[in-house]
């Protein structure tokens, strides 16, 4: 189950990681500057974590499998139509309409585990499927630099496509309903208006979701913009710059695994808070490294690689914590959460990408500004009395 969840998770991500050794060719096949290629970027971000809000009520309404059928069909679609784009607006658009189809697989296999499994047993379960969901940073920009030498950039487009089918197979096959007809009888559209405002009012879930969301940021950050910077500042190659991608990616997968153990012998909420404060700690030595003027890409690597490793223990347990009181509407529980999630990193990205110059400093500064504010939202949402009833509760 975890392997097939992980690999339904991974295509849209997959979609992300295989193509960026591609973006400064891009840029240059389609005359489009810096900004522009990025916005294609930020456009699957942005689609990506608005459609999570329509696949979650429907995933409870009608089942987890019928919206993942739906989801990997548009966005095979919407590949084919990226690898016959002919200008960078073009391409913006149909990367909108793929992240739409992505959005399936980025909100239901959360709801999947949380129908299976609640507490530690959930936390060992979504590290698994992190385990396979993070291969995809290891292995796409490898298999995305090898196509692109092959077949262009247009060939990554169509690799995804062929994944996407890959994905029809698996649920086809493999993937078994996980929520019963039964529990579907009191799910309905105005049923998930109400659980929306509920999830909105809702505090303690809030705090959880975009504690995630900003330790995420700082990644989103570091993929909008670590092509330019490894490749055209520092004169990596493409498969060099693949090869450090993956090494950072490594981290958190390795991390990520102890989730479970460390979250039955510390409980899960000082895990969380260990892995955001280790987190921002790495990303202020490095903000103040470049901020005083130095430059270097060793120290870059090192230091997100740490960073990177302690977001391993934040991002699925903050998941777990977050969805562990509203088991009854997982699907939309976790729609909200991976769409407030995805538009906080498109804001983060679109804010740094206005101060984008090709330059290290720009993506330091919106990685370690994304993990402060998660430092400050662990203490407001964990911190004291918040923190010993959540102990309690779990």
């Amino acid at each position: 189950m975890a392997l097939v969840l992980g690999l339904l998770s991974a295509i849209g991500p997959f979609a992300i990681d295989m193509y960026l050794p591609a973006l400064p060719a891009i840029g240059a096949s389609l005359r489009a500057d810096i900004g522009a290629v990025q916005m294609s970027l930020t456009a699957f971000f942005l689609s990506i974590g608005i459609g999570q809000l329509l696949y979650g009520p429907v995933s409870d309404m009608v089942g987890r499998r019928p919206p993942l059928v739906f989801g990997l069909v548009l966005f095979a679609l919407a590949s084919v139509g990226c690898a016959l784009a002919t200008d960078v607006h073009t391409l913006i658009v149909l990367r909108f309409v793929q992240g739409l189809g992505a959005a399936a697989g980025m909100a239901i296999p959360r709801a999947v585990v949380r129908d299976l499994h609640t507490g530690t047993e959930a936390a060992r379960l979504m590290s698994l499927l992190m385990l396979v969901f993070s291969v995809s940073p290891i292995l796409a920009p490898l298999a995305g630099s090898g196509v692109i030498a092959f077949a262009g950039w247009r060939g990554v487009f169509w690799a995804v496509a062929i994944a996407a089918v890959a994905g029809l197979v698996l649920i086809g096959t493999s993937l078994r309903e996980t929520r019963p007809a039964a529990e579907r009888v009191e799910s309905s559209l105005g049923g998930a208006f109400r659980a929306y405002a509920l999830l909105l009012r809702d505090g303690h879930y809030l705090g959880l979701v975009f504690i995630g969301a900003f330790a995420m940021a700082g990644f989103f950050t570091y993929l909008a913009n670590s092509s330019f910077v490894m490749i055209d500042h520092y004169g990596l190659s493409p498969t060099m710059y693949s090869v450090a991608f993956g090494v950072n990616a490594a981290s958190f997968i390795g991390m990520s695994q102890f989730t479970a153990p460390l979250g039955v012998r510390f409980g899960l909420v000082r895990v969380v808070k260990v892995g955001v404060i280790a987190s921002a700690a790495a990303m202020l030595v490095m903000f103040a490294f470049f901020a005083t003027g130095h430059d270097d890409m060793w120290v870059l690597l090192v230091l997100y690689f740490i960073a990177s490793a302690f977001m391993g223990l934040v991002i699925p347990t903050t998941a777990v914590l977050a969805l562990e009181r509203h088991g009854a509407i997982a699907g939309t529980a976790s729609a909200l959460m991976g769409t407030l999630q995805m538009l906080a990193g498109a804001a983060v990205m679109g804010i740094v990408g206005l101060f984008t110059d090709g330059t290290p400093l720009p993506m330091v500064c919106g990685m370690a500004g994304g993990a402060m504010v998660a430092l400050a939202l662990t203490w407001v949402t964990l911190g004291g009395r918040r923190a010993h009833r959540a102990m309690v509760a779990h």
